[in-house]
């Protein structure tokens, strides 16, 4: 069903006229090359520092011995890193600044940032992640017969061998089956070939990608939002193509396949946007969450209590008959269930209930108490909140802010969660962009957010080889991620508080003689 859209939110959907199109963007080159150079520094710094499998035949090869071996050359990528990641961060930013009326050059300026800066990526040694290693093994305990949720890849002989992290030996696997044929054909395809593995996974990613580029403009026209800025917000972020390219994550076939979903359940095509929605459940559960607003936008504007609970049970039915039907194919049933309660048993310093259950933990540790088992107390009242924070978006609220509460209840989960990974704000960065980011502090958030993530991801997973100092394998990886922390913030710095082109992006308020931003 359409999206209702008052006439006054309209403005900016049309072309301007023939003689102001090219006026639109003010010499786009200039961000569009530096964040082309950001790109390719982060391919260089990846031969250093990116995610390897043990098994890789990269690691016989000269340059990348001594970019991995040499003290040097790990220092050179550390620099590269996260140089090349700041500079994508005042790409982007830059290029928004450049934009005199969001238009059609503004479009194909979008379109050319994602293609030069994302291209690059392709290339890169797996960086900020090593999930797709863990995908390998996944898909190899496929090939093998295995079923990946009764079965870590320890179950493998050699697991060890495949690069995932170690959490994944064990841990049950919180993806749907449609990923897990994914998966297995990739193994099946490449032999186990890790590189080969990893181009054939970010193809996958790219078709995410591509999904929400298609998508996310039209979303946004249904709901009187420039397309063009959203498609901005969202495609050439630095965090959006960083995260689905360079890290290889199957987030972006999960949010490209629900965007379209979405698009598609709007425009009175419920069946066929229901399909997608499911398969995108299939590739990660989490958009589950999406089901109960399309029962909504299904039944209509001014349905009955009756309606609605007729078009929920038609919603879920569809859905869950379809999930149903493809777990027949391997016998795996519902299996990824249990994978969805480990994130929720971890938690970080930066996600609000984790920052809480810590510091609970550390005052209950102090007295010799069980610090850590109130701190579980603490995430299990995240969960609490994050239902009835979900609950009230469902059942309260206006028609047509359906899009922007299904965007509302998807931003709880991830905020009163106990873990917040840089991809989950990415799930949530083009749902809000095509329900409307205001050019005030929303979108200064968004900047801030961007910035703090980027500078996160450069020092957070690092793979430094231990034996750069002999005397403690641990130093290594402690300098190095120091060191690509210090030199990100540095610049993050420098582009708030003095860089004259784009400091005035995080002031409190826009100074006189300022071109707006939408």
């Amino acid at each position: 069903m359409t999206v209702p859209v008052p006439a006054a939110q309209k403005a900016g959907k049309e072309a301007p006229p023939a003689d102001a199109a090219a006026n639109e963007v003010d010499n786009a080159r200039s961000p569009l090359i530096a964040g082309f150079i950001g790109s390719m520094f982060l391919v260089f710094g990846s031969l250093g520092v990116g995610w390897l499998a043990p098994v890789s035949e990269l690691r016989r090869l000269p340059l990348f011995i001594w970019m991995r071996t040499e003290g040097v050359g790990v220092a050179l990528s550390i620099v590269l890193l996260a140089v090349g990641g700041m500079l994508l961060v005042r790409a982007w930013l830059r290029l928004g600044q450049r934009v005199r009326v969001w238009g059609l050059q503004a479009r194909k300026a979008t379109l050319q940032a994602v293609v030069a800066w994302g291209l690059p990526m392709m290339f890169t040694v797996p960086l900020f992640s090593r999930d797709v290693y863990a995908y390998i093994g996944q898909g190899r305990l496929m090939v093998e017969g295995m079923n990946p949720y009764e079965n870590g890849i320890s179950a493998l002989p050699n697991y060890f061998q495949l690069g995932a992290d170690k959490m994944w030996t064990e841990a049950p696997v919180p993806y749907g089956q449609f990923f897990l044929w994914i998966e297995q054909f990739v193994v099946w395809v490449t032999n186990v070939q890790p590189e080969a593995c990893i181009m054939l996974f970010r193809l996958v990613a790219v078709a995410g990608v591509i999904l929400c580029i298609i998508y996310v403009p039209k979303l946004a026209e249904l709901h009187g939002v420039n397309p063009h800025r959203a498609l901005w917000l969202t495609a050439a972020n630095p965090l959006f193509l960083t995260n689905f390219i360079a890290s290889v994550h199957n987030d972006a076939l999960m949010i490209g396949l629900a965007l379209a979903g979405l698009y598609y359940c709007a425009t009175r095509r419920v069946v066929l946007g229901l399909v997608l929605v499911t398969l995108s459940i299939s590739v990660k559960p989490i958009t589950v969450v999406f089901l109960p607003f399309i029962g909504l936008l299904w039944a209509g504007k001014g349905a009955s209590w009756p309606r609605k609970i007729l078009f929920w049970f038609l919603t879920a039915a569809l859905t869950f008959g379809l999930l149903y039907a493809m777990s027949l194919v391997n016998g795996f049933g519902f299996g990824w269930v249990k994978g969805l309660s480990a994130p929720g048993s971890v938690w970080i310093w930066y996600a609000p209930i984790g920052l809480i259950g810590l510091v609970v933990a550390s005052i209950f540790n102090v007295f010799g108490l069980d610090g850590w088992g109130m701190a579980k107390w603490v995430y299990d009242a995240g969960k609490v909140l994050m239902v009835g924070a979900i609950a009230w978006q469902v059942f309260r609220g206006e028609h047509d802010r359906l899009m922007r509460r299904l965007t509302l209840a998807f931003a709880a989960i991830v905020l009163l969660a106990p873990m917040i990974q840089s991809w989950y704000v990415v799930w949530l960065i083009p749902l809000f962009a095509v329900t409307g980011i205001r050019n005030d502090w929303q979108v200064k958030a968004v900047y801030f957010v961007v910035s703090f993530f980027m500078v996160y991801a450069i020092s957070d997973q690092l793979d430094v080889f231990p034996y750069l100092q002999s005397e403690d394998l641990g130093l290594a990886l402690t300098l190095a991620r120091n060191a690509a922390a210090i030199i990100a913030l540095l610049f993050a710095v420098y582009l708030i508080f003095v860089d004259p082109k784009t400091k005035s992006l995080f002031r409190k308020r826009d100074e006189p003689g300022l071109r707006p931003i939408i």
